[in-house]
């Protein structure tokens, strides 16, 4: 079993997760400092983003299952469908009101980042998978509820 926590992300795993922050947070800042007349799009703009991340990390986990699997077990059934859930949370997400889909998209998130520590614990994703989620996933939530709190 893979020792959680332990190793260190490769560097350009870093650098496009942090760039991929960028959209979470500076819409987030949109839909709070900005002018009034841009916020409704920007929540949009930020709900829009967080379902196609949260689809993004789904098949990170279809990609670490179908590399790692000669055999259809019930193991691999299983993370195959947890792999699709998250597009599927996404896109009902984006069905209600924005505000709303920022809420459960931030759950998600959450969700998401239990099952990436979860997955490292059982050998399923590197080691450090979870050391690159965490902060990334803190962020978008963090960026999520701020902007639709105000």
């Amino acid at each position: 079993m893979a020792q959680m926590w332990q190793g260190q992300p490769p560097k350009p795993a870093v650098l496009l997760g942090a760039f991929g922050l960028f959209p979470f947070l500076a819409l987030g800042a949109i839909s709070v400092f900005g002018p009034v007349h841009a916020i409704a799009n920007a929540l949009g703009a930020l709900a829009a983003y967080g379902a196609i991340i949260l689809s993004f990390l789904g098949g990170a986990h279809w990609g670490f299952c179908i590399a790692g699997s000669k055999s259809c077990s019930p193991e691999t059934t299983f993370r195959l469908m947890a792999s699709v859930a998250p597009s599927i949370v996404a896109w009902l997400a984006l069905l209600g009101p924005t505000e709303i889909s920022l809420y459960v998209l931030s759950c998600a998130f959450v969700a998401m980042l239990i099952f990436d520590i979860w997955s490292a614990k059982h050998g399923w994703v590197p080691a450090w998978y979870p050391v690159l989620r965490w902060p990334l996933s803190i962020g978008a939530v963090i960026s999520s509820l701020v902007a639709v709190a105000v």
